[in-house]
């Protein structure tokens, strides 16, 4: 059973006068109104979290965006400098196969100039390395082929 001085199930009121039950009344609403505060406070600096949370989000969506954009321009001139050297490259390429080409005719006459015997200074066809070097660059090459030595023709 509940003690004359238990407060739970309002016992406590039937020994008290009327001016000590207003007290304690007048001190529970004064708590109950500290309390409304003190939660009215709270929510306030709740509020004031989110609100500095969501500012702080909001500012680094922005700055992921700059980055981002910067990126991405970044991503746009490189590969623009990488179409060009693909450009590059192909050229690279096809001049490779056109000297390869030149290469391989010019170890054919000297294979056939050695086969017959004739001597490339002087001999067969009566022309110098020089004049078939100017003949060979003037048929359209993209790359001069320079004067050789004339002793290298004559490895026979």
């Amino acid at each position: 059973m509940a003690s004359p001085g238990d407060t739970s199930c309002g016992w406590s009121q039937i020994g008290k006068s009327q001016s000590e039950q207003k007290q304690e009344q007048a001190l529970m609403n004064q708590r109950k109104q500290k309390r409304m505060v003190s939660n009215r406070e709270s929510a306030r600096r709740s509020r004031m979290r989110k609100q500095k949370h969501l500012e702080d989000l909001t500012a680094e969506v922005r700055q992921l965006r700059k980055e981002n954009s910067q990126i991405l321009t970044a991503l746009s001139v490189t590969t623009q400098h990488y179409a060009g050297m693909e450009a590059q490259n192909a050229v690279l390429r096809a001049q490779t196969m056109e000297l390869g080409a030149t290469l391989q005719s010019l170890n054919q006459i000297l294979v056939l100039r050695c086969m017959h015997g004739t001597d490339w200074v002087s001999g067969g066809f009566g022309e110098t390395s020089d004049s078939l070097a100017r003949k060979l660059s003037m048929m359209g090459e993209k790359q001069p082929i320079s004067t050789a030595s004339t002793d290298m023709f004559r490895y026979c």
